[in-house]
């Protein structure tokens, strides 16, 4: 079986885990802005997403080729500051189909925000939400920026992608 792999990113973590899955693979990468990606061309996917305001960044490019995705094996790795648990899968829930959420194969890493790469309102924001947060280490990482990338943190989406090619 053929697979890919589709992204939706911000600021970089997201391309940059995307990438390293299609080293170790060999599956083909395609932003979701990238018009020569056809996810229908392929038996099972890779869908990448930033979390961003509580929402998943691809959302709209879901959405728009549903038709496509509803019957293909899927993993779905999302990128944020917040670990795996409750919260995470909430904002997940509220951003994609039911459907597609019940049965992909969801693997949470964290990524990375550095406070030289976004606006200046974004830094506004960031800081009031650092104000607010009862969460004494979100609110660190939402004031001054955190790196948690990690390449070996991949292992479970490359697992997911042999199980996906092998012949059922």
């Amino acid at each position: 079986m053929n697979g890919a792999i589709f992204f939706s990113g911000q600021y970089g973590s997201t391309a940059q885990y995307s990438q390293w899955i299609s080293d170790a693979t060999g599956l083909p990468v395609f932003s979701v802005d990238d018009p020569t990606g056809d996810p229908s061309q392929y038996d099972f996917l890779v869908l990448g997403s930033s979390i961003v305001f509580y929402k998943a960044t691809i959302r709209g490019w879901v959405k728009q080729n549903w038709s496509t995705l509803a019957d293909k094996p899927t993993a779905l790795f999302t990128v944020s500051g917040a670990p795996a648990g409750p919260k995470l899968d909430g904002w997940i829930a509220k951003s994609l189909p039911a459907e597609l959420v019940s049965r992909a194969d969801h693997v949470a890493l964290q990524g990375r925000l550095r406070h030289d790469d976004v606006s200046w309102w974004l830094k506004i924001i960031l800081k009031i939400g650092a104000l607010r947060n009862k969460d004494a280490e979100a609110s660190e990482d939402e004031m001054h920026g955190f790196d948690y990338m990690d390449k070996s943190s991949i292992q479970p989406i490359l697992e997911l992608v042999e199980r996906y090619r092998r012949p059922r």
